[in-house]
């Protein structure tokens, strides 16, 4: 067997379900009885229970620019969709999600604006004589005059698609007045279509998606999410975009609030070739890949990174992500070890492999030093500093992205000086080693500088080095207690941590439900996902499906207001709140 192939290499710490026992050593061993015990215990509390109290937050969150996109290339194709981006607001990393920060944005009057005008060129597009055609299902009477059933009928289909559930009738009515009352004034039908079309499209039942609740039958007391805003939440959290129209069919046919239904449902969802949108919404989130859209090299100290190779070095990791955990269904852990990934001929020269045209499959060989995400470009380069590497920075990203631990700031007025003296000195552990005469910088070094040093095999860019300035590199650390010589026993290390699929789980299911998480809520939900996490074997389509068909996901419990709602945002405005 390959390493790659095995989830748990030689060295690793083993769950004991994972122990290979035979019938012919069992009966050599004295401890059978207890064994045999332990045994039956684990296959008993295999399926554990949920909490009963467990419910996620009502909440209303900002849809993201992507979104919109995705879900105008549902409805419209991806010619219209790709050409669209709507300027929404930038969010803020909150709990370690970009995600999680859109339940705590309001749009500007200048934003609404912006997205107007998104929204027009997308209405102007769909109406044109090229796409008219085939995007909408009927024949106005006369180009030239008002149609109210032409209009309706166009208005009833998209606005379901568009609203993400049916338009009742004094939507309708309204919207159809509005288009026939454009056609009258600019003698097009099309163009009074348009108007109706762009006036949904910067809706804010659109631009923000709004959880609604109901009584819950089988909770007396509680409250579920309504059919349609379950649908929404299943879509944004498997696909990144708006539901399309079989999901909106089974939430219109009550299928979402059984059992059978919603599993059925689940299914397909997991099943469909969308699902790898959401899941590289979700890691570009997570891994904060967002940076890279600023991110920098000096180009005479790194001549060969250019905008090209930083872009396909972002690819890289989510091509190796989706393949390793939805296509080939491996042990999430396996991403800090595997030695798989992908090639472009952009990233050869970086990484001194062979250039073939297009990404093509590629395995590091069992000597190098590449092994796992966190040896990937990706992560070295964009934790690094523009002229250098960062063991630092690089060591803080670890804790945060990955084990959800937050490293404090810097503190103000720190002095740099004598770091910035030491600058003569060979390699950077020995630079690194003034921050620990250093009290105030001391604390929060000793958290980020044991596992980032051993990273100093790759310079600023990435590429593998043996010397620093002629000095010979330590790759030795310390991870949580765990110590270790070079980057095989750092991946190691953080393959065996506890909270590797610990902080999966919580930015997730953060993720799923549209905001943070807080332990005086979730503390229960999350370690439920977790033991479930482990029994599967640390599959990600099992703890999606999890999540997805648990109570935490569809029960909800009111949202405690934040001084976000008092503020003159769009949300106030329509009274959203």
């Amino acid at each position: 067997m390959k390493h790659d192939d095995n989830p748990y290499p030689t060295g690793a710490v083993l769950p004991l379900k994972a122990m290979p026992f035979s019938a012919a050593i069992l009966r050599h061993l004295t401890f059978v009885p207890a064994m045999i015990a332990m045994m039956l215990l684990l296959s008993c509390s295999s399926d554990t229970m949920e909490p009963e109290n467990s419910a996620s937050p009502l909440r209303v969150r900002l849809i993201t620019g992507q979104q919109y996109s995705n879900a105008i290339t549902q409805i419209f194709g991806a010619d219209i969709g790709d050409s669209v981006f709507a300027p929404l607001p930038p969010l803020t990393r909150t709990d370690g999600l970009l995600a999680s920060g859109a339940a705590f944005v309001g749009v500007t009057s200048d934003q609404i604006q912006q997205i107007q005008q998104a929204a027009e060129f997308v209405a102007a597009k769909v109406v044109d004589e090229y796409h008219r055609d085939y995007l909408i299902s009927c024949k106005p009477i006369s180009v030239t005059q008002a149609d109210a059933d032409c209009a309706g009928e166009f208005i009833k289909d998209t606005g379901r698609l568009i609203y993400r559930h049916p338009l009742n009738e004094n939507k309708i009515s309204e919207l159809i007045t509005v288009a026939n009352n454009a056609a009258e004034k600019t003698g097009d039908f099309y163009a009074g279509l348009a108007i109706a079309l762009e006036s949904m499209l910067i809706s804010p039942e659109v631009i923000f998606i709004v959880d609604s609740a109901e009584p819950d039958p089988d909770n007396p007391g509680g409250q579920r999410l309504d059919t349609w805003s379950l649908a929404s939440r299943l879509s944004y959290f498997l696909w990144n975009s708006a539901p399309d129209s079989e999901l909106l069919m089974a939430a219109e046919n009550g299928e979402l609030h059984t059992q059978k239904g919603l599993e059925r449902t689940v299914e397909r969802m997991l099943q469909s070739s969308r699902l790898e949108d959401g899941i590289r919404a979700f890691f570009d989130d997570m891994m904060a890949f967002d940076e890279f859209a600023s991110l920098a090299k000096d180009p005479v100290v790194y001549p060969m990174v250019t905008g090209a190779t930083l872009a396909d070095a972002r690819e890289q990791t989510l091509l190796t992500v989706f393949d390793h955990v939805i296509t080939r269904n491996q042990d999430y852990r396996d991403l800090f070890i595997t030695r798989r990934s992908f090639m472009s001929p952009n990233l050869a020269a970086l990484y001194g492999t062979p250039a073939n045209n297009g990404w093509t499959p590629y395995e590091f060989p069992p000597e190098s030093d590449r092994n796992g995400l966190l040896t990937q470009v990706s992560f070295l380069a964009s934790h690094s500093h523009p002229v250098r590497s960062s063991p630092t920075n690089r060591g803080k990203a670890l804790r945060e992205l990955f084990l959800c631990q937050k490293v404090p700031p810097a503190p103000p007025n720190v002095d740099f000086s004598l770091l910035e003296d030491a600058g003569d000195m060979g390699t950077m552990r020995e630079r690194l080693i003034i921050h620990s005469t250093n009290p105030s910088c001391a604390g929060c070094h000793l958290l980020t500088d044991p596992i980032g040093l051993a990273l100093e095999h790759f310079d600023g860019a990435g590429r593998y080095r043996e010397t620093e300035n002629g000095a010979l590199i330590d790759t030795s650390g310390e991870l949580d207690g765990t110590e270790f010589e070079g980057i095989a026993g750092l991946t190691l290390a953080m393959y065996n941590h506890p909270k590797l699929p610990y902080c999966l789980v919580n930015r997730l299911y953060a993720y799923a439900t549209g905001g943070p998480v807080t332990l005086r809520y979730d503390r229960d939900i999350l370690a439920h996902f977790v033991e479930q996490f482990a029994q599967h074997g640390y599959k990600v389509p099992d703890l999606l499906k999890n999540i997805a068909l648990s109570r935490a996901f569809l029960r909800v419990r009111p949202e405690p207001k934040t001084a976000m709602n008092e503020n003159d945002t769009l949300t106030s405005k329509v009274g959203l709140n």
